[in-house]
Parts: structure tokens; C-alpha cells; sequence
């Protein structure tokens, strides 16, 4: 994976960049001044940001798999010390399906009936390789999201969720947050 260096991501026009970011020479960025992306953050090739008047904030310490996609007019933000597996896909907008109205962005608005959500991922969530994540969903603290899995709506912090539909498998550990602690205490610029 070649990286991009930050004069090549200050040419792309991104809102931010923090520091220690490994970004892809192969990831895609669309309105790149609305995309923020925090400190120790990895994005792997063919990815595709493609924010919207609602933007894209990625943290710190986040890590989005190869062949991932987050897009649409709503806001995404990923919190610290998330992951985004392989060819997850985060929408913040979805057309109409219903048949009355016209789809695809090649159509004026006025024809289409696009559903534009903020999506929102917190801290320490994990979202399993091939999930979709649909406009207006949250996933608290903690969530982890099994893999191929449709998520359409809310999922309480530290809980394990599964399949499609989606459904509640089991609570998970908060070790971790003892772990974040030790990390951020021998890495104090994080």
C-alpha cells in the first residue's frame, strides 16, 4: 500500500489531517474540504469518502479496511479507536425505493425523495467486514456489529449485534476501556 504524504494530502484539499495518518494513494476522497480525519488514522486502498453537506469526521486512532465506503449528503462521524472492517459500507443518504420517485444522482432533487441521516459510530466500536450501516443509525460506545450485517437504526453501547434483520447476540466486555487507559498513558500525544 503506498501512502500518501501530507504535502500530497494537503493537496487534496482535506478539511484535516492529524498527524501519524497512513492514507492510501488508492482511497477516493469527494468534497474533500468537508472531510476531517484526526490523528493515527488508517485508511487502506480503494476506499471511498464521499462527503456531503453534513461532512465526514473520522477521529483518532481509527482504522477504515480496504475496498470501505462512506457516503451520502447526511453527517458520519467515527469516534475514537473505531474500526470500519473490510468493504463495510457507511450511507448517511438513500434514495427512495417505493417506485414514486425517480432514484440516482443523475436526476434533479425534485424528482427523487433522498433520505439524508446522520450516522453516528462511537468510541471503541467495531463494524464486521460486508455490514451496511443505513442513514440515521447510531452505534454507541462499545457497539461491535457482526460481520455481513444490515444496521438500520440504534445500537446500545457495548452490546454485540448480528445478522439481517439485526438483532441483539450478547453484552460486550468493557476491559478495553481500562486498555485505552493504559494506551493514552504511554502515548501522551495521542
Amino acid at each position: 500500500m503506498g501512502i500518501l504524504n501530507y504535502q500530497q494530502l494537503y493537496d487534496a484539499g482535506l478539511k484535516h489531517v492529524g498527524k501519524n495518518a497512513r492514507i492510501s494513494d488508492k482511497a477516493s476522497f469527494f468534497n474533500p474540504e468537508k472531510i476531517f480525519i484526526g490523528d493515527s488514522v488508517r485508511i487502506d486502498d480503494f476506499c471511498v469518502l464521499s462527503a456531503g453537506e453534513g461532512g465526514i469526521t473520522i477521529g483518532s486512532n481509527i482504522h477504515i479496511a480496504v475496498y470501505s465506503s462512506l457516503i451520502g449528503a447526511g453527517a458520519i462521524e467515527i469516534h475514537d479507536f473505531s474500526n470500519i472492517s473490510s468493504r463495510v459500507s457507511v450511507f448517511s443518504s438513500s434514495d427512495d425505493y417505493s417506485g414514486r420517485f425517480m432514484t440516482n444522482p443523475t436526476i434533479p432533487d425534485r424528482f427523487k425523495n433522498v433520505d439524508n441521516r446522520g450516522v453516528s459510530i462511537g468510541r471503541h466500536a467495531i463494524v464486521g467486514c460486508g455490514s451496511v450501516v443505513l442513514p440515521g443509525s447510531t452505534l454507541e460506545n462499545g457497539v461491535a456489529i457482526g460481520a455481513l450485517s444490515l444496521v438500520n437504526g440504534f445500537c446500545k453501547e457495548f452490546s454485540t449485534y448480528a445478522g439481517n434483520p439485526l438483532k441483539l447476540i450478547k453484552e460486550r466486555s468493557r476491559d478495553l476501556l481500562e486498555l485505552e487507559k493504559m494506551f493514552l498513558a504511554t502515548n501522551p500525544s495521542e
